[in-house]
């Protein structure tokens, strides 16, 4: 296991050193190896000017060092700053506008909702609630640690929910099958496996349901707004993520625990009576329980009912007005006591700073390099290139892209293959002659959407650290679910997407 260990240790390390030093030289390659000229423009043959040039070296080189790992990701979203203005794709100003995007603070504001939950064991006692509502059996078990934690994947960090719900999973996993001691049955060993595979996977599926549940989202909900001018608020994405939610979260359990890993159908004696007691440990909620309640409900309440308070207040005509109103929550949480001879408020800075300022900077990289993209042409000349696949049918395409997506983020970071593909595949849509958003909504998507390996996600990270599975067995439920979600992508595109929000936005074909 530790040769093991070491050697792949050794392979990342060159494959990060070989990144490293080939993005400046790809991105130099490409960008001085384009033609003066390229044919296939709307109006013409497109030229070449120096910005153009000078974009493709930053686009190449950002990607190659996201996808490589070769320095942190979120350092890398800071080159935009330095080599836009040196390689002359634009001024400082311009590529440091992004970094403080609405969507940055819309997501901020979320950090600091969920991290008060967690302060003060509000995410934890709705999961147990929840627990101790569906029963003892085997399979029902398994569906309560995944609904909760879908739902406050939609709001919270999945990396944290995931975190959060195994101590709970272990303990009643240890009730059927003991680490130190090998299972009589099939089916007591199927258990463990579906429930911490069922909570990964809840938690990645559970954060395509709304605008906050993953940073993809985010991205190219800006990304629309930037590029298009169609503001894509918290009740537009929920009405394309929440369907998709809806259906592949009971596909996911029943798979688990019907096809691919078969649990007993018999009630788990003590079960019942261990949730009751974690419930029973949490005490009578707290007031910092009951503060981040109330300013969490009516967070949500605001988001969905902001479409019809614009014409009273103009600052919530648009989807900026979702940032608005997160980030008046998070403010409110500072300002609410909760023990007043302590001086203590539902959220302190010490708190808040533990937020991940890193998907933040991420964040800010990838709209700049999106906006860079768009304001020197080179959306044109990549959508002039992809016109050469005109003939190809698009629901081919679009399968592709969610292939694409899907099986590439199993090994790099779902956020930075997003902001890289993205711009690409908007402006190859342009080319193709489709709706963009039947590219760019099945990148943000698909990219919560890998379920194969441990370094996929986080969530997946964290369960295989239990030891109650190995890569094989994940790789097993992963693969299946990675084709059906290729497939529940393509449909949900073509389905939900353009229906619900290509015809709002105006946009051809």
């Amino acid at each position: 296991m530790t040769v093991r260990s070491n050697d792949t240790s050794v392979m990342v390390r060159r494959v990060r050193l070989a990144g490293l030093v080939l993005g400046p030289l790809l991105g130099m390659a490409f960008g001085l190896g384009l033609p003066a000229s390229i044919e296939g423009g709307a109006g013409g043959p497109i030229v070449v000017t120096g910005a153009m040039r000078a974009t493709v070296v930053m686009m190449t080189w950002m990607a190659t060092w996201w996808l490589t790992e070769a320095v942190p990701i979120s350092a890398t979203a800071l080159l935009p700053l330095v080599l836009a203005p040196l390689l002359g794709a634009g001024t400082m100003a311009r590529a440091a506008a992004p970094f403080a995007d609405p969507v940055i603070f819309l997501f901020m504001g979320g950090f600091i909702l969920a991290l008060s939950m967690q302060r003060w064991g509000l995410d934890r006692r709705i999961a147990l609630v929840t627990l101790g509502l569906v029963g003892t059996r085997p399979s029902a078990i398994i569906a309560g640690f995944m609904l909760p934690t879908a739902v406050m994947s939609m709001f919270v960090s999945n990396t944290a929910t995931a975190a959060m719900m195994l101590p709970l999973a272990l303990s009643v996993a240890s009730m059927v099958h003991p680490s130190d001691v090998a299972p009589l049955d099939a089916r007591d060993r199927n258990f463990s496996i579906a429930l911490m595979l069922g909570i990964a996977y809840a938690a990645s599926i559970g954060g395509i349901g709304t605008k906050i549940g993953s940073p993809p989202n985010g991205i190219v909900a800006e990304f629309v707004a930037q590029t298009y001018g169609h503001q894509i608020g918290f009740v537009e994405w929920l009405a394309v993520g929440l369907p998709l939610v809806v259906v592949f979260l009971p596909i996911t359990w029943w798979l688990l625990t019907r096809v691919i890993y078969p649990v007993r159908r018999a009630p788990i004696e003590g079960a019942h009576e261990r949730l009751a007691a974690a419930h029973a440990a949490l005490g009578p909620m707290k007031p910092g329980e009951w503060a981040t309640l109330l300013v969490f409900l009516s967070t949500v309440t605001l988001w969905v009912t902001r479409p019809y308070l614009g014409g009273l207040v103009p600052a919530l005509a648009n989807s900026s007005g979702d940032s608005v109103i997160v980030m008046a929550a998070a403010l409110a949480l500072f300002v609410i006591p909760v023990d007043r001879r302590a001086g203590t408020f539902a959220m302190d800075w010490e708190t808040a700073v533990k937020m991940p300022w890193g998907v933040l900077m991420l964040f800010g990289g990838g709209l700049s390099l999106a906006a860079t993209v768009q304001a020197n042409g080179v959306a044109d000349l990549i959508g002039a290139k992809a016109s050469i696949l005109s003939g190809v049918p698009p629901i081919v395409v679009v399968l592709a892209v969610a292939a694409l997506v899907i099986f590439l983020t199993e090994l790099t970071s779902n956020t930075a293959t997003t902001a890289t593909l993205v711009p690409i595949f908007a402006a190859a849509a342009v080319g193709l002659g489709v709706h963009p958003y039947l590219l760019i909504f099945p990148t943000a998507i698909g990219a919560s959407c890998a379920f194969m390996m441990p370094v996929a996600t986080p969530p997946n990270a964290i369960v295989f650290a239990s030891g109650r599975l190995t890569i094989p067995q994940m790789c097993r439920a992963g693969l299946w679910l990675n084709l059906i979600a290729i497939v529940l992508v393509t449909v949900a595109a073509y389905a939900v997407v353009v229906p619900v929000l290509g015809r709002a936005s105006g946009i051809g074909p």
